[in-house]
């Protein structure tokens, strides 16, 4: 039986939507949020207390604007990670300023989001952690000269383990192209023991498939999710009626939302976001097993190495061509509903 103050119905199939807007009506209602999952959502993850080092490493500011929409993203959640470098990797267009830009616009919502968390991290820290990567893709061997980007991967990576017993591995986003990774990986190839990479490929393994081969082909032990298809879930397929369409959404709960909020809008009007699968997957769910659910989707092992997984090619997974795509849209409620209440946080003290 629908619940008619709710904005859907609340069937089976939405137990953990409903939650999720349960969530928000908390936060509106002032409410304290609580820490551990709702009933239906994937176990463990950030937003449980499990927080994970991260490095991203984006083509921000190329041909494809929605790597800002996803920075915007990545920083109102920047509370429940430990961010640990922001790097400009394109190859191509896009420079470190793209990065700067979105944080200009967090500085602006600072204050307004510090109210709701005391371990947002500051602007200046944050600036501290941009650093240029490779803005060419690597030549055929896969590898080519060290960059700012890449040293810090690898600085970052040894840091592993220190200070005693913190043993959190770092995980490095890859929303652009992988040539840093490749560069840190061949320079030093201990920090793969200590290194997870989650890389959104397709377009961005096509303009450096060098960088990709070479790790794929010369580093089967590299802990590594490489989605191509899956991710397209996060704009393809999933509840899109109503308050939750690719327009519609971002009209109501981020345009005028903050500075950060207009500047998504502004570089591109409709959500495609096709890199926040990554993050996603370490918001909800245990990030250790990539084949459960996760918010950013569920993978499967290949025979290619021992820590390798790739988009789930099962039929009732796939959203037309995209094999896997189901595995992060069935999530699409959920993941909204807990941005859509981040997002008003910028505008409305707690």
């Amino acid at each position: 039986m629908p619940f008619p103050f709710l904005p859907f119905p609340v069937f089976p199939r939405y137990i953990a939507a409903t939650a999720a807007w349960l969530a928000v009506a908390a936060i509106w209602g002032g409410v304290p949020a609580v820490a551990a999952a709702p009933r239906g959502y994937p176990a463990g993850g950030a937003l449980a207390g499990q927080r994970p080092r991260v490095i991203v490493s984006s083509d921000i500011g190329g041909s494809d604007p929605d790597d800002f929409q996803s920075m915007v993203h990545l920083l109102v959640y920047a509370d429940v990670l430990d961010v640990e470098g922001l790097i400009s990797s394109p190859p191509g267009k896009g420079r470190v300023a793209d990065i700067l830009e979105v944080i200009a616009a967090y500085e602006q919502d600072f204050p307004q989001l510090k109210r709701h968390s005391q371990t947002y991290p500051t602007p200046a820290s944050l600036r501290a952690l941009v650093k240029q990567g490779a803005t060419e893709p690597a030549p055929e061997v896969g590898y080519s000269q060290p960059t700012e980007g890449s040293r810090w991967m690898v600085q970052r990576a040894r840091r592993s383990g220190s200070p005693p017993g913190d043993n959190r591995p770092l995980w490095i986003l890859v929303w652009g192209g992988i040539s840093d990774v490749a560069q840190a990986v061949h320079d030093e190839p201990g920090i793969k023991a200590q290194i997870r990479v989650y890389s959104t490929g397709s377009w961005n393994t096509r303009n450096d498939p060098a960088a990709r081969n070479y790790l794929h082909q010369r580093h089967r032990d590299l802990w590594w999710i490489e989605s191509d298809t899956a991710f397209r879930g996060m704009y393809q397929g999933g509840r899109q009626d109503g308050p939750w369409g690719n327009r519609s959404f971002p009209d109501a709960h981020v345009r005028g939302h903050g500075a950060l909020g207009d500047l998504l809008c502004r570089k591109k009007a409709d959500l495609k976001m096709g890199d926040t699968p990554s993050l996603l997957y370490l918001l909800r769910g245990d990030p250790d097993g990539p084949t459960g659910e996760h918010w950013g989707g569920a993978f499967v092992p290949t025979d290619h190495g021992p820590h390798y997984w790739t988009d789930n090619p099962a039929a009732e997974l796939r959203e037309g061509n995209y094999a896997g795509a189901k595995t992060v849209n069935q999530w699409r409620v959920d993941y909204l509903g807990d941005w859509q209440a981040r997002m008003d946080w910028t505008a409305r003290a707690p």
